[in-house]
């Protein structure tokens, strides 16, 4: 008899992280979710049996104490999938001071998977599946400030780059990482009609508004590549790819291959987060 699979998801309190739980959810895994509100983990937790763990990634205290609950729960990790996140205003400030698309929808994800190493190579074949966005286009890395204190910071394009630098770290993991087995890609769901942009002030009124329904897919639609690509697991025909939903190679921002980003971005992020 096989050993269960252990998925973990960032993100699983709503809209496509809670979709894609209850549809990986069986008993042949033992599932982990992860969001912010406790209150809107209960219901996912309920109906999947999966253990709920709360964190702000707008904290990374939050997300070391995240990391290390997951590591009391689990021994190994088979799927990884980094789906906490959004677009916000970028006058905010995080926890550490950083901008907020970048310090949330970046570096708390490159901290918690860093943090969760030994448990992804300790499954023998694991995934990192990271959700991107089309936005990536829209981006563009400055290595000499990632964090805005020089740039004047306008939300489509902060939030753009921190979409790019998902599918940086996606390809830093696939470099670094493949001796491991480690195998990570990254997925833009589509336009989902969910709480996202709830931080945003811009983004988050046209998401309230009937508009919302004349561009964007359900939560059960968007989830869809990220269960197809969670059940397609280690694969390393996958590994360092980004999907457009179902499609391998999207189109992307013209910086996603340069290796000096990959790594730049990499040894910067490892340094603000206080890693060797």
């Amino acid at each position: 008899m096989s050993s269960p699979r252990t998925i973990v998801i960032t993100g699983a309190s709503d809209g496509i992280g809670a979709v894609a739980a209850r549809a990986l959810a069986g008993p042949g895994v033992n599932l982990v979710v992860a969001g912010r509100s406790a209150q809107k983990l209960a219901p996912v937790a309920a109906d999947t049996g999966a253990t709920a763990l709360t964190a702000d990634f707008a904290d990374l205290n939050q997300v070391r104490a995240l990391a290390e609950q997951i590591r009391e729960q689990v021994g190994s990790i088979d799927v990884l999938l980094n789906n906490a996140g959004g677009t916000f205003t970028p006058r905010l400030r995080t926890a550490q001071d950083h901008e907020p698309n970048f310090g949330i929808n970046h570096l708390a994800p490159f901290l918690l998977t860093n943090l969760l190493r030994d448990r992804l190579a300790a499954s023998g074949g694991a995934l990192v599946l990271n959700t991107s966005s089309i936005g990536n286009r829209l981006g563009h890395v400055d290595l000499d400030d990632l964090d805005y204190r020089r740039r004047h910071a306008f939300e489509g394009r902060a939030y753009g780059t921190s979409k790019l630098m998902n599918i940086l770290f996606t390809r830093g993991i696939a470099a670094r990482w493949s001796d491991d087995g480690i195998v990570s890609a990254a997925v833009h769901p589509g336009p989902v009609a969910s709480s996202f942009g709830r931080d945003s002030w811009f983004v988050g009124l046209l998401y309230r508004t009937p508009l919302r329904h004349l561009a964007t897919i359900t939560p059960a639609r968007g989830a869809t590549p990220l269960i197809e690509l969670a059940n397609r697991g280690a694969d390393p025909e996958i590994n360092g790819v980004y999907f457009d939903r179902h499609r391998a190679h999207g189109r992307e921002n013209r910086q996603a291959h340069d290796p000096k980003l990959i790594d730049g971005l990499w040894t910067i992020s490892a340094e603000l987060v206080g890693l060797d």
